[in-house]
């Protein structure tokens, strides 16, 4: 396996508008994504944090270190050439939404998933203008058609750069319904990563934490919260 790093050769990191996009330039040389497009940018608050992360890379580039230049990267390289299909993908989340499928016992559970779940979905009737069905048990049941298909057209009217947030907005909550609130700043980013952690949290309390479970949900925590923050330079 190849250890190549790409090392800093450049000495200043700028932002440069173009057509009323913002470019990201190495000492006057643009930036451009993996699949060699320019870097060209919607925001200059976007392009902004991407500047600083390429200014805080010392020696080698670490990927790993910038989240914001890989969501811009996902967003034109992949999400571009597929927007409709990445769009139908999340869509389909709300047919099996996790806010959805409440549990038939403990009565403790299920009285705290109507306290914390059902008042996102009272924000979707009212801001989204659909009301999703809840259902007890684990068994699949279609929600309305209509219902189905205004949440669908609002996920394809995002534009690239929303629906690589999104896409992890939705992904890592496991809610088309969270990921809108998420995006529309109904409650914080950490509440709502709370909300959909409900029920991992509820077994925790039954029978203790497991670190390795905990280990990778605080990644995909960070994660979560990242994709708000990319979303809002949008």
């Amino acid at each position: 396996m190849s250890t190549w790093k790409q090392k800093r050769f450049w000495k200043q990191v700028s932002v440069a508008e173009s057509q009323g996009r913002f470019a990201i330039e190495l000492d006057g040389r643009r930036v451009k994504t993996p699949a060699k497009v320019d870097l060209l940018l919607p925001t200059r608050a976007m392009a902004e944090a991407i500047a600083v992360e390429w200014e805080a890379q010392v020696d080698a580039v670490n990927p790993h270190t910038m989240p914001c230049t890989r969501s811009a990267n996902a967003a034109l390289d992949k999400v571009q050439m597929q927007h409709s299909e990445v769009a139908d993908m999340l869509a389909e989340y709300g047919d099996s939404d996790l806010l959805c499928y409440r549990a038939d016992s403990p009565v403790e559970l299920v009285q705290r998933q109507s306290e914390q779940w059902d008042p996102a979905l009272d924000w979707a009737a009212s801001e989204l203008n659909v009301r999703l069905q809840t259902r007890r048990g684990i068994q699949h049941q279609p929600q309305d058609v209509e219902a189905l298909q205004s949440l669908r057209d609002r996920v394809q009217a995002l534009s690239d750069f929303q629906l690589a947030a999104f896409h992890d907005l939705v992904g890592m909550s496991g809610s088309l319904i969270l990921g809108f609130a998420a995006a529309a700043g109904w409650r914080s980013p950490a509440e709502i990563w709370t909300l959909s952690r409900l029920d991992e949290s509820w077994q925790e309390e039954q029978w203790g934490p497991d670190e390795e479970a905990q280990a990778e949900a605080e990644i995909k925590r960070q994660a979560f919260l990242h994709a708000k923050r990319f979303y809002d330079f949008c």
